[in-house]
């Protein structure tokens, strides 16, 4: 029968029909992507996929060119439900659909206890309310084109050093903060289709793969759930205890704890029952039959992967990512810049030109398209003037390791792009690569994180050999070459060894921590040249002190070139500051990229990289009405801000990067975005700060639940941006705030807010209205001043038009966790405004006040 006939298969005989082996086999995956197909039952096998920001696809090496949408972060600022249900429906979904994908290893919706967090930019908001309700509707737009979700990570998974063996000590923020994201989304959301999957640290002493209080107690028993819980890439640490605890699937399925072998042996030794593995067993078969019904197609299909854009598709995507760019400062109205005004434009910054699309890690993939900032930004221009002129200029280098060669590398026939031969060796065990390639293929890609896509057939230990020929130079210089690897490298131009990354090497943390500190090497350049361009690379790391031990990449060898001119660093932030002088308008695009906020490891600072800061202060200082782009997944410091009047951050916005910023600056798209996060002026003011690193293995959650805005109401101090801060073009009130009286039936409740929006400006636009709650002060336990527990976007209210808005509050929205969720009795206040800020102004913020008689408490979702 068709895979698809599995859409009403009756589990229950199937689980009887179960062989214990067969049990054993589908509570792991298969490969990377996989879950386990036992033909002789007829159970198909399901594909997963990567993640929170696009549909990777089964190969980070060479991988199909996927849509790249805003992170997790830019989501967040749009402050919009149905927007990303509708991408969810219409870009996700279908991306997963022509990756032959029944599920999406996303969302993430991790608290961002500090913005040095690695994958920060990965989890909506330092709000779990924010992040529950666009986790739900982020959920409910996959689920209706019938792909399942996967919320992640539960739970704890805050920072990303020592992150497998760390332990996350939790008080009162268990389930008022990091689980809450999930209370939130679950009890507002369809049944999930996907799966949860575990975080890789430890909760209160035990690792989450392996804690039967988080994955029995609080999502079987109190929330109901029936979803199947999967672990982490690589995040599973024993057999039995995880089997035992709840933990239904490993993934992946290479190197995996759960074989044939040791899970029998755990059955034989009575540590595991086989009726145990069959339950784990059951809940995979559930989510196989749920695929089934919600994508047939899928599984009736090739099961090949395909890339798909359209004008519709596109138009999405760039609209999606102007909506969440949020205006900081407008002080002197430079923003949106008048094009037909504008003979000269200068922009200058480290990220213009570099193509930065998203944080780095499992968010990372290969775009269908990508517009630049420049090139984003000088379309728009040239469609009004088309003599205009426009300068560039880097100002000061942003990048971490030096930038990769994709666009300067072509082959013999002149093709984007190198050559690669794949070479097995003598034997397993051998280091000498045969001189026969058993595989030739063409790369456009000098960052290749090859994992598990090396040419079936190959030797454990393997060499690839990569040739291609640098675009030649306009002029004689010195070019610097960088050299990473997960494996070991050499790199050899016009056959002279320009670096050895293979006899000695530097532990680094690229490549998932696996691979090497970048090695670099200056050459010679002559102008017009066409320099040939070597690399020799075996997935067997080379010795480092400290660490002799040559080790087989065997699921995640890479290896990335990188490169650039030898810049004069005075030279070149003088050339941005001359360029500047001259224009009729500067736009300054700086920030960070996937090398800085990365899965993997945390950032150690909040600043920007380099002399990004000199930069700022010396072109705004020569031309006081410059614009200012930043570009990160989370927060950054910014020293300058007070000589800006003009600032704009923008994320990482994905394929429409440059048309977005180009439609926001000059006035095609009125900015409405929102911080997700707070801005803090120094790291020092973050809330985990002090604590927030691994401290012999522990990670204390000192701040309670006094995370992000609340931490800075809490102790009265005055951040750099607000959380909920965002900036128009037009301008907009508030009034007429009526709160309904709230309806208690058992443990219900039920309130209406309602306000009144104005737009008092003279341009259409869309405002986010914020509802904060202020639990009673007659409370024996400190609660934060307020908490968000409602928001509304208006979308394009009109000059003069006024609209009604309402918000609508459950038992959740009043509720605090103390062994159980409590509704205490008594006085609690409301705010409504546009920003968590306080005292922003009459017609900004709206204050009130209702009384819960009678209290409750209540448990699950």
């Amino acid at each position: 029968m068709p895979p698809s006939d599995f859409a009403n298969a009756d589990i229950d005989k199937i689980v009887d029909a179960l062989t214990t082996d067969e049990a054993i086999l589908l509570s792991a995956g298969v490969g990377f992507w996989h879950t386990h197909a036992i033909e002789r039952l007829q159970i198909p096998a399901v594909k997963v996929s990567d993640g929170p920001n696009g549909i990777r696809g089964n190969h980070f090496f060479m991988g199909t060119p996927a849509k790249c949408l805003p992170s997790s972060t830019a989501m967040g600022a749009t402050f919009d439900r149905d927007l990303l249900e509708e991408v969810g429906l219409k870009l996700l979904a279908r991306e997963a659909k022509l990756r032959s994908a029944s599920v999406i290893l996303a969302p993430t919706c991790n608290i961002q206890r500090n913005p040095l967090g690695g994958r920060s930019f990965e989890s909506f908001s330092e709000d779990p309310f924010l992040s529950g309700m666009l986790c739900s509707a982020y959920i409910n737009g996959i689920q209706k084109g019938g792909i399942g979700a996967t919320i992640k990570h539960f739970v704890g998974n805050d920072k990303e050093d020592d992150r497998t063996g760390y332990d996350s000590i939790h008080y009162r923020t268990t389930s008022s903060g990091d689980l809450s994201p999930s209370v939130h989304a679950g009890s507002r959301n369809m049944p999930l289709h996907g799966a949860i999957m575990t975080a890789y640290n430890r909760v209160n002493g035990i690792h989450v793969c392996e804690n039967p209080e988080l994955l029995q107690k609080i999502l079987r028993d109190e929330w109901k759930s029936d979803v199947m819980i999967m672990s982490d890439w690589f995040g599973t640490y024993s057999v039995d205890v995880g089997l035992n605890a709840g933990l239904d699937l490993e993934m992946p399925g290479l190197n995996k704890w759960r074989s044939l072998e040791s899970v029998n042996r755990s059955i034989q030794s009575r540590k595991v029952t086989a009726k145990k593995v069959k339950e784990r067993a059951r809940k995979v078969l559930e989510l196989v039959k749920k695929c089934a019904q919600g994508a047939p197609e899928i599984l009736d299909g090739d099961g090949l992967e395909r890339t798909l854009d359209s004008d519709e598709d596109n138009a999405l995507m760039r609209k999606f990512a102007a909506e969440s760019i949020v205006l900081l400062k407008n002080d002197k109205k430079v923003l949106p810049l008048d094009r037909k005004s504008l003979k000269k434009v200068a922009i200058v910054g480290g990220n213009a030109k570099a193509a930065v699309l998203s944080g780095g890690g499992s968010a990372a993939l290969k775009p269908s398209y990508f517009v630049a900032r420049p090139a984003g930004l000088v379309k728009a221009l040239k469609e009004v003037n088309p003599n205009i002129e426009v300068t560039y200029s880097e100002g000061a280098r942003a990048a971490k390791t030096l930038p990769t060669l994709d666009f300067d590398l072509f082959t013999e026939s002149g093709q984007r792009g190198w050559t690669g031969s794949w070479h097995a060796h003598e034997n397993d065990d051998s280091l000498v690569a045969l001189p026969t390639p058993i595989k030739t293929q063409y790369v456009d890609e000098t960052r290749m994180f090859i994992s598990s896509s090396s040419p079936a057939g190959i030797t454990k230990k393997w060499t690839l050999r990569m040739k291609g020929y640098l675009k030649p130079r306009e002029r004689d210089c010195k070019f610097e070459f960088g050299l990473t690897a997960a494996g070991r490298a050499k790199l050899f131009v016009d056959g002279k060894l320009v670096i050895d990354n293979w006899t000695r090497q530097r532990r680094g943390v690229e490549f998932f921590g696996c691979g090497s500190e970048e090695e670099t090497g200056v050459v010679e350049l002559k102008a017009g040249v066409k320099h040939e361009i070597y690399v020799d690379f075996c997935n067997v790391r080379g010795p480092a002190d400290g660490d002799e031990t040559e080790t087989i990449m065997d699921s995640n060898p890479g290896i990335r070139l990188g490169g650039a001119e030898v810049e004069d660093p005075d030279e070149l932030l003088n050339s941005a500051v001359s360029i500047a002088k001259d224009a009729d308008a500067v736009i300054i695009v700086v920030g960070l990229n996937g090398d800085w906020e990365t899965e993997g490891n945390d950032r150690t600072t909040l600043a920007l990289p380099g002399r990004t800061d000199e930069l700022v202060q010396k072109v705004v200082a020569a031309n006081p009405r410059a614009v200012v782009v930043t570009q990160a997944g989370s927060a950054i410091t910014m020293p300058w801000v007070d000589q800006v009047s003009s600032l704009l951050h923008t994320w990482y916005l994905g394929n429409a990067t440059g048309d977005a910023i180009a439609d926001v600056i000059f006035g095609n798209h009125n900015p409405s975005g929102k911080l997700s996060l707070t801005f803090p002026k120094r790291l020092e003011d973050v809330p985990a700060h002090g604590y927030f690193h691994s401290e012999k293995g522990k990670v204390t959650y000192a701040e309670g639940l006094y995370v992000g805005y609340k931490h800075y109401q809490h102790r009265n101090i005055e951040p750099l941006f607000a959380f909920g801060h965002g900036l128009s073009y037009t301008s907009f009130n508030i009034s007429d705030l009526r709160l309904s009286q709230p309806i208690v039936s058992g443990d219900q409740f039920d309130l209406k807010a309602t306000v009144k929006l104005t737009n008092t400006g003279n341009i259409t636009g869309s405002q986010v209205v914020q509802l904060y709650i202020g639990l009673p002060k007659t409370s024996e336990l400190t609660h934060p001043r307020w908490q968000l527990r409602g928001f509304k976007k208006m979308r394009d209210v009109k000059p003069g038009e006024s609209r009604e808005v309402e918000l609508v509050m459950d038992r959740l929205s009043v509720s605090y966790w103390d062994k159980e969720w409590v509704v205490e009795n008594g006085a609690y206040d409301v705010r409504v405004a546009f920003t968590s800020e306080e005292g922003v102004g009459e017609g900004q913020e709206l204050l009130g006040r209702f009384n819960v008689e009678k209290g409750f408490g209540w448990r699950g979702l």
